[in-house]
């Protein structure tokens, strides 16, 4: 595999006790302590007040994470490609469909309806932006963020062109969290772009392989990497934070995983 390469022009980060990609970074260098608290999801920017309401955790998370890195950029999100990967959708509104279902009256809401499809943070994206650049939308499990990364570097050295890659996953209410223990929230975001400017943090290549996946010596950031998909991404964030060459590898599939060079600017 010919290894894909991109500029970092943007992050947007937020989880359990790291609000921003600011904070992030100090809590991943040791310059500030995590607090284990629960994910603080804003409304979402941009949106109207009728479609604000109806949005759930998993919008939530991915449109932070995505205003954040589109800021630090200083490109227009209305131009950016998009990619779009989570292992699944919003699971306390799966839970409420499947309550409904099985009560004596299955009657569904609209804004059930609507948002239970995997593209819904995409399409509140385009609302809030105004983006009428394409955007994909996918899914890889535990290596959804690894996969939408890969696509998203595919696409930067095809169309040559900024893209935006935007990687969340929210948790589930029992009994489905048995199956599926995703306890807490988890966003980030990344603006990849073909060449290097005045606004890039570090350049990235990526290539398949089949070693081990980078994990951290520090407890809590290891349960944390492992406690949602998109948190996959800190080892590759915790290099960017540090600011230093590295290598690291992140989870994608069974057998196969994706190794990352990172070289700061």
């Amino acid at each position: 595999m010919t290894p894909l390469r991109a500029f970092i022009e943007g992050i947007g980060v937020i989880g359990p006790g790291l609000a921003g990609w600011p904070h992030a970074a100090d809590v991943l260098t040791q310059r500030a302590v995590r607090d284990a608290a629960q994910t603080v999801l804003p409304a979402p920017a941009g949106l109207p007040p009728a479609e604000r309401r109806r949005t759930g955790p998993v919008v939530r998370a991915a449109l932070a994470a995505a205003h954040e890195a589109v800021a630090q950029s200083g490109r227009d999100a209305a131009t950016l490609a998009a990619v779009f990967a989570a292992s699944g959708g919003d699971g306390g509104n799966f839970h409420a469909i499947c309550e409904t279902l099985a009560s004596a009256e299955p009657q569904l809401s609209p804004t059930r309806f609507h948002n239970s499809v995997h593209n819904a943070p995409a399409g509140y994206w385009s609302i809030a932006t105004r983006a009428m650049a394409a955007s994909n939308v996918l899914c890889a499990y535990d290596g959804s963020f690894a996969a939408g990364l890969l696509e998203s570097l595919a696409q930067v050295s095809v169309d040559g062109a900024a893209t935006l890659l935007v990687a969340y996953d929210t948790d589930y209410p029992e009994p489905l969290r048995q199956v599926r223990p995703i306890v807490d929230a988890f966003g980030v975001a990344l603006v990849l772009a073909p060449h290097e400017s005045e606004r890039t943090l570090g350049r990235i290549e990526a290539h398949l392989s089949d070693a081990d996946a980078s994990a951290f010596a520090d407890a809590d950031l290891e349960a944390l990497r492992l406690s949602n998909p998109a948190a996959r991404a800190l080892p590759l964030l915790d290099a960017l934070a540090h600011r230093r060459a590295a290598n690291v590898v992140l989870d994608y599939l069974d057998g196969t995983q994706l190794a990352v060079s990172v070289e700061p600017s």
